[in-house]
């Protein structure tokens, strides 16, 4: 009986993300080419269609590890402040603030990762024609996503509805995509306006609540 193996990685996956981030920085989506990524990651072309199939593979993969690794750092800001068995509104607020901050966090431990996020729109990124694998995978994103909007929700206003999980995006996504752009100078202190916008969107959003 002849036993199928499958076929030696030739390179490191994180590398070539790692050299694909590094041009997405410098360029911008038009530096990613296959060829540029194989050169920056000093692999022949020839790795990147071993271990991805085609360019569009490699910009969803790329987003896919910063999504994860963003997410791992919001959680873990969230669990800080939502440890106990029922938080009160004051530690639902700081956890929320702690979430929207996460991608400060992030830009510090992995400031290229933090970029592909705070610059780019995954629509952007990522185009048709996905594997199914990943397809499957940043669906499965999409709801751990979407559970940390839940969580949150349910921690500030017992809520799951639409308008509930909908403010706490505009708190934890809207706002930190605005705020903490690099590229945009600020005097303001941006994690302090950040702050001070999640709060005052709490305190007025999403209309008549219960406050623990």
């Amino acid at each position: 009986m002849v036993v199928a193996m499958a076929r030696p990685r030739l390179h490191d996956l994180d590398a070539l993300l790692d050299a694909a981030e590094e041009l997405l920085a410098e360029g911008g989506e038009p530096a990613l080419t296959i060829r540029a990524i194989a050169e920056r990651a000093g692999a022949p072309s020839g790795s990147l269609y071993h271990a991805f199939g085609s360019r569009a593979e490699v910009l969803g993969r790329m987003w896919l590890r910063a999504a994860r690794r963003f997410l791992v750092v919001q959680r873990a800001a969230i669990d800080e402040h939502l440890s106990g068995d029922a938080p009160g509104w004051e530690a639902a607020v700081e956890a929320t603030v702690a979430a929207a901050a996460a991608l400060d966090l992030l830009r510090r431990d992995a400031p290229a990762s933090a970029r592909v996020l705070i610059e780019h729109r995954r629509e952007a990124l990522i185009a048709d024609g996905l594997s199914e694998p990943l397809t499957a995978e940043l669906l499965d994103l999409d709801r751990e996503l979407l559970d940390v909007l839940r969580r949150l929700a349910a921690a500030l206003w017992g809520r799951g509805d639409r308008e509930a999980i909908e403010t706490v995006a505009v708190c934890v996504v809207d706002l930190p995509s605005s705020l903490l752009d690099g590229r945009r100078e600020r005097r303001i202190d941006p994690l302090r306006a950040l702050r001070a916008a999640v709060v005052g969107v709490l305190g007025e959003l999403p209309g008549p609540t219960t406050r623990g």
